[in-house]
Order: structure tokens, then C-alpha cells, then sequence
């Protein structure tokens, strides 16, 4: 286990805040459950939801990017947590209409219809994890994040992502349950909209990837169906590809009110719709543009 360690300031002296990593217990799943959009950026769906074959998912919940989301809690050092949340992926790739009926019955038709299939997430949390689960979490090719969590005294929750694997896969469907037949797409995807960018918006998108990429190790990249959108345990930079305009559009999880905004640069969207997460929009047509926004994306990421 890393060596983390947090401090109190009290009238100019430094304490230590003594920390703990003992078992999760019940409450802890349910103070998750009651703040997975703060802390995960998951909007919960169920607790304890039973499947066909006797088994039961701690939580299930759909996530910022509209991708299904199972969380599983390990409760003991000698729990197989991630071979289980496995077999849960596979069950729910099975029954993809009960999860839609589920979506849309708390959250509407229209959230229901924008599930993602393309890659479900399962996120395992730990009081910790051993170097073996780490190990074989990076080998097996499916989207699974391993998280710590530490509690420091009774009103401080740590979260520490150690593991994110984040793969590409081919893009799948929504099927209509009520039809079982696929759902047609409105739009062109991101993909479709990349491959038609000329070679100076390809190389703009290039060395905006690379930098976000290189924030640091904790920072994945999916490819939805209109945007790309690069997080670490939550969203913190939705890029779409405007080939028709020749710019890129970032959106970040930043306050418009704490900047003053640039016309044509930075825009407050917090009541205009767009695709992606976050209510900062920073439009970017050039390397110079780029370089002006670095600062804002190194915000966005430093706050995820």
C-alpha cells in the first residue's frame, strides 16, 4: 500500500489525521450509493440486484459517458471480487433489455435510449488489493478500475484509482427491447466525423490527445459515439471533432464563473445542450489555441 498521509492545519501547527483501511463495511456501501454522481460519477441505479443465476450485484449504476456500470465491494483481503464482477459483465451483456427497462423506469426513455454497450465498466473498491489482483487486472482486456478507499478520522474519505484499463472495442447496438432490433443512429460518429479530418485538424486532435493522455498514468481515453471523452475516476475532458467547422470543442469540468470568458475561446454552457460532460466549452482552432488552453485542461484534470 502506498504511503499516503494527511495533515490538519490548526492555528499554524501541522496534526497528522490518523487513517484506517479497515474492512468495508454496509454503511460504507451505502454512503457510496448515496453519492456515486459526487464520487464516481455514476448515476445509481440499484443495490443489491439479483440476476437469474442467484447472484447479486452490490450496486449497479449508468455512468457519465452512458456506459453500464457494475461496482463490486471487496470486503476481505481473500475475496475473488474481480472474477466475480466478471461473471456479473457477462450476465448483463446477456440482458441488455432488463438494464434498459431499469434505465428507462428511474431515469426516462431518452437516458434509456443513449446506453452504451460498446464497453461496460465494472469498478472493484477495496480497503486494498493485492499485487496479484493489479497483475491480472491488466491482462485481461476488459474495462475494470481498482479502487482504494482510505478513511482518515469519521468525516474524510480517500479514493485512490490504482488500476484503469480501458479497451477499444468494436461499437455495439442499442437494441430496442420492446423490438429486439438495433436502434439506428442519428448522427455520424466521432470515428466517422475523425476520419474525414483534414491533416492539420488530425494533427491539432493528435497533440491535444497526447497532452491529455500525459497528465498522468491514471488518465484513460473512450471513444463514444460523438466524443471522445479522457477521465480519471470521473470525466474531465469531452472533445468533439467539428471536421465541418475545422476546430475541436472541449468541454471541462470547470466553474464559467471563476473565469473571464474569451469570445470565440471559452463559453459557459451550463444551459446549452451539448454532447459530453462539463459546463466550461473551450473551442480550439489552432497550436496557439491549444497552448492557451492547457492550463484549463490541467485545471479540469487536477479536479477530477
Amino acid at each position: 500500500m502506498s504511503d499516503i498521509k494527511l495533515f490538519q492545519t490548526q492555528n499554524g501547527t501541522l496534526t497528522e489525521l490518523d487513517s484506517t483501511s479497515a474492512p468495508l463495511e454496509r454503511s460504507l456501501q451505502t454512503q457510496f450509493e448515496r453519492n456515486l454522481e459526487t464520487l464516481l460519477g455514476v448515476r445509481f441505479l440499484a443495490s443489491e440486484y439479483a440476476t437469474t443465476h442467484g447472484g447479486r450485484m452490490d450496486s449497479l449504476g449508468l455512468d457519465e459517458n452512458g456506459y453500464p456500470v457494475i461496482i463490486e465491494y471487496k470486503r476481505d483481503r481473500s475475496e475473488n471480487v474481480i472474477n466475480q464482477g466478471l461473471f456479473y459483465l457477462d450476465w448483463l451483456m446477456d440482458h441488455r433489455g432488463d438494464f434498459e427497462l431499469l434505465v428507462r423506469d428511474k431515469y426516462g426513455k431518452d437516458l434509456a435510449d443513449q446506453i452504451e454497450w460498446s464497453a461496460p465498466r465494472l469498478i472493484c473498491i477495496a480497503a486494498d488489493f493485492t499485487k496479484y489482483d493489479t497483475h491480472a487486472v491488466k491482462q485481461m482486456g476488459r474495462n475494470i478500475e481498482l479502487i482504494r478507499y482510505r478513511k482518515f478520522g469519521e468525516d474524510l474519505l480517500l479514493l485512490e484509482l490504482l488500476t484503469a484499463v480501458s479497451t477499444s472495442t468494436a461499437n455495439v447496438p442499442t437494441v430496442d427491447p420492446a423490438t429486439g432490433q438495433p436502434r439506428p443512429n442519428k448522427y455520424r460518429s466521432i470515428s466517422e466525423a475523425f476520419a474525414e479530418a483534414e491533416g492539420g485538424l488530425s494533427d491539432l486532435y493528435a497533440d491535444l490527445e497526447n497532452y491529455l493522455l500525459g497528465l498522468g498514468d491514471d488518465v484513460t481515453k473512450k471513444t463514444l459515439r460523438l466524443y471522445f471523452a479522457f477521465r480519471r475516476i470521473k470525466n474531465f475532458a469531452c472533445v468533439e471533432v467539428k471536421t465541418s467547422l475545422n476546430l475541436l470543442r472541449i468541454y471541462l469540468k470547470i466553474n464559467p464563473d471563476d473565469l473571464d470568458l474569451e469570445e470565440g475561446f471559452t463559453r459557459d454552457v451550463r444551459g446549452v445542450g451539448h454532447y459530453g460532460t462539463g459546463d466550461l466549452e473551450v473551442t480550439i482552432k489552432s497550436h496557439e489555441d491549444l497552448e492557451r488552453a492547457k492550463p484549463l485542461l490541467l485545471r479540469s484534470y487536477e479536479a477530477s
